[in-house]
C-alpha cells in the first residue's frame, strides 16, 4: 500500500499565514510553525502505558493518523521533502524524504496540556549526517524532527517553538537556541547512528519542556508538525513516523 501525500492538497486558508510568517527570508525561518488560527479538535490519546523516551520497537506504535493525511498540510522552504503514507509490517506509516529539499507537514491542534501533556510517537531514520555543526545556519538540518507549537501573544509571529530532533553530532539530552531565532529551541532526543535502521518509541513531557526551555508556563499548545530537511547542508535522508499521541501522566 502507498498513499502519495501532493503538495497541492495544502489548505490554501491556512497557507497564507504560514507562508508570510514561516518564510526563509524572514528572521523565524522554518524553526518556527506559527500557531494562528488553529481549529480546536480533540486528540486521541495514548494508553495508560505511555512509552519510555528512547525504548527501542520493532514496530512502530500506531497507524499514522487513522491511515489518512487529512487535516496536515504542507509548506515549503526549499523545495519539497517527499511525503508518503506508506505501509511497514502491516501498519501505516509517514515516511518523508529529503534530497537537499526542506518542508513541514503540519497540522493546526489545540492540545490542553493540563490534561495531556505527554506527546508520544515513534519514528525511524535511515542514516544520520556526518561533520555537520547543527547549532550553525549552515548545519540546521536533522534526518528527523518533530516540533510543538505554542502561542504566546495576540500577533501571528509571537510563538515559541520546541524542535524534538534526532541529531547526528549532539548528544541525547542537549539543547539549544535555534540558529535562526530564540523563540524555537533544539531539543535532542535520539543522537547518532547506533540505532539507524531501528524503530524508536519517544514520549516527552511538553508542559514540562516548554517550562524548562523557556521559562514560562505553557497551558495549551497549538499545533504540532514533523520534517525531514537537508536543505542548508545539501543532505539526503529518509525518516518515518508512526502515530503521534497525547496523554494525560
Amino acid at each position: 500500500m502507498l498513499m502519495t501525500y501532493s503538495q497541492h492538497d495544502t489548505n490554501t486558508e491556512t497557507t497564507s499565514w504560514v507562508s508570510g510568517t514561516l518564510s526563509k527570508t524572514l528572521v523565524l525561518t522554518k524553526a518556527v510553525l506559527l500557531a494562528a488560527g488553529f481549529a480546536a479538535t480533540p486528540l486521541a490519546l495514548a494508553s495508560k502505558n505511555t512509552p519510555v523516551m528512547g525504548d527501542a520497537q520493532h514496530r512502530p506504535s500506531g497507524h499514522f493518523s487513522k491511515q489518512s493525511l487529512k487535516g496536515w498540510s504542507e509548506r515549503s522552504f526549499k523545495g519539497n521533502t517527499e511525503y508518503k503514507l506508506v505501509d511497514d509490517g502491516g501498519v501505516t506509516v509517514l515516511r518523508g524524504h529529503t534530497k537537499g529539499q526542506a518542508s513541514i507537514l503540519y497540522r493546526e491542534q489545540t492540545v490542553n496540556l493540563q490534561k495531556s501533556p505527554i506527546i508520544s510517537w515513534s519514528w525511524k531514520v535511515d542514516r544520520t549526517f556526518d561533520g555537520i555543526d547543527e547549532q550553525s545556519k549552515s548545519g540546521d538540518d536533522f534526518p528527523a524532527r518533530l516540533y510543538v507549537v505554542a502561542k504566546v501573544g495576540f500577533l501571528p509571529w509571537e510563538t515559541l517553538a520546541i524542535n524534538y530532533v534526532w541529531a547526528s553530532e549532539k548528544a541525547t539530552g542537549e539543547s539549544w537556541d535555534n540558529p535562526f531565532t530564540d523563540k524555537a529551541k533544539m531539543v535532542v532526543v535520539q543522537s547518532g547512528p547506533d540505532n539507524v535502521g531501528q524503530w524508536i518509541l519517544e514520549a516527552r513531557d511538553v508542559e514540562a519542556d516548554f517550562k524548562e526551555q523557556f521559562g514560562t508556563d505553557i497551558e495549551e499548545i497549538d499545533g504540532y508538525a514533523v520534517m525531514v530537511d537537508g536543505d542548508n547542508s545539501n543532505r539526503e535522508a529518509t525518516a518515518w513516523f508512526g502515530e503521534i499521541r497525547f496523554s494525560p501522566r
